[in-house]
């Protein structure tokens, strides 16, 4: 039986996602979480084989979310099922420890395909996302653009726009207030913004945090 956990603050994505896995028998969802946070929780108590997490989580994002998933249990596969076909973005997923990468628009086709490699663990790329990695390594960009942030940076900047206070982001990163001031601050100077609503606007026009 093959142990399934889905990521996503979407009831009507998880409840999708669900319908189509439990076509497959021999497929069990074992837990759903609606943020970051819960699925490292949940992932944590029920050590699924498999978890499909979305990009766009709030709390913890899905790649830092991949990032501690796989450090604490390396042998669960990530799929990636997200809106966002962005480079640099897959890139990052790619270096977190995500196999297989969809996007919401493709065909429940692939779904099914990307769990049937992950089980017996190897990667799945459609077309499209092989195309864009293929385009990235030929124009000799690795996927980080020059502003890019560091993937703790970016998580301080995605809890920043959420609303959460420095000490509340020390908290659900288990940092001191001290390297959240630093990485806050850090964002900012290669962003060159000088506020917090520039950087609450920064996060939002890049699709850390949905409007």
């Amino acid at each position: 039986m093959l142990r399934i956990l889905i990521a996503d603050d979407h009831d009507v994505v998880r409840s999708g996602l669900r319908s189509v896995l439990e076509t497959r028998v021999d497929w069990n969802i074992v837990a759903e979480a609606r943020d970051g946070k819960e699925a490292i929780q949940l992932v944590n108590q029920t050590t699924p084989d498999i978890v499909i997490v979305d990009y766009g989580l709030p709390v913890i994002n899905g790649i830092e979310v991949t990032r501690q998933i796989r450090a604490r249990h390396p042998q669960v596969e990530i799929l990636m099922f997200t809106m966002h076909d962005d480079e640099a973005l897959i890139a990052q997923a790619l270096e977190a420890g995500v196999r297989a990468y969809l996007l919401k628009s493709d065909a429940q086709a692939y779904l099914l395909a990307a769990v049937e490699a992950l089980a017996v663990h190897k990667p799945f790329f459609t077309g499209q996302i092989s195309e864009t990695l293929l385009k990235s390594f030929l124009s000799n960009r690795p996927g980080d653009r020059k502003d890019a942030l560091a993937p703790r940076e970016r998580i301080v900047v995605q809890l920043i726009a959420e609303g959460h206070s420095n000490r509340e982001i020390s908290e659900i990163l288990h940092v001191s207030i001290k390297t959240v001031e630093a990485q806050r601050a850090s964002a900012m100077r290669k962003l060159q913004l000088t506020s917090t609503a520039a950087l609450v606007r920064y996060a939002i026009r890049n699709k850390f945090i949905q409007p």
